[in-house]
């Protein structure tokens, strides 16, 4: 399928929200001293900016498969270097002392490939911080498979459903770090996010989940996608007295420490 595109002002509609699990995971990562840094799927550099508040001697490369993205990322923070590059594939020119990927590997397949090559481009001491979204039980993607599966776009639309990579077992990241690190930390946490209601939800993941979905239909039937998505949210999402809804949104950390 076609990629989607991501937009840079959609995904800051909830930069607080998005940059919290971002700050929590940059905050358990070890290393003091640290002089080469890489945000692996930088978006638009809201975290890349809490790696170069950290780490202010620093040098911090960027790095995402959006060209819109880097470009907002560029303007964010103008002293540091972005590159467009797909992470799959990606070699940097020397071993770094963090590898740091907020939100961005439960895109990418084969992680059991993938995270022991990364932890080869480390120096001794390094890090390698990932942040994952462990959603797609929720009721959030339930419902948009459910949607996808409409017989007038199905043939189209549910070939969405592979952009997004099962998130693996604490036992199976451990399992597979181990031998390439001093150290693993790994936990979960389910942050609960106060949203404007259920047109806030849907806000919330037109600028993530459901982008691989609605970039696959015309203009008519987007707006019958979300409006049937929306119908099917309103069966778990409950609005509270204030008519807002509280998201249970569930995260996966890893720091594995070389």
């Amino acid at each position: 399928m076609r990629q989607a595109e991501w937009s840079p002002d959609q995904y800051l509609k909830f930069e607080d929200e998005r940059t919290r699990a971002a700050n929590d995971l940059l905050s358990a990562v070890p290393n003091q001293n640290v002089k080469f840094a890489v945000d692996l799927g930088c978006g638009p550099g809201n975290s890349t900016e809490l790696i170069v508040k950290r780490y202010p001697h620093a040098e911090v490369l960027g790095i995402d498969s959006s060209a819109d993205m880097t470009a907002k990322a560029k303007e964010r923070l103008p002293g540091c270097e972005f590159a467009v590059a797909d992470i799959g594939v990606w070699q940097p020119q020397r071993n770094a002392d963090l590898l740091y990927a907020n939100a961005v590997m439960q895109w990418l397949p084969d992680h059991d490939r993938l995270f022991p090559r990364l932890m080869g481009f480390l120096n001794r001491g390094g890090s390698l911080a990932i942040q994952m979204p462990d959603n797609l039980q929720e009721a959030t993607h339930v419902a948009m498979r459910e949607v996808a599966a409409d017989a007038r776009w199905a043939a189209r639309v549910t070939q969405a459903d592979a952009t997004r990579s099962e998130i693996g077992t604490a036992s199976f990241y451990h399992q597979l770090l181990r031998p390439h690190c001093q150290h693993v930390d790994i936990w979960r946490t389910t942050y609960h996010h106060p949203l404007q209601g259920l047109d806030g939800v849907i806000e919330w993941f037109k600028g993530s989940g459901l982008r691989p979905y609605l970039s696959l239909l015309n203009h008519d039937e987007r707006a019958d996608f979300l409006d049937r998505y929306k119908q099917r949210l309103a069966q778990f999402y409950k609005p509270m007295d204030d008519g807002m809804v509280l998201l249970p949104f569930p995260r996966m950390f890893i720091v594995a420490t070389r």
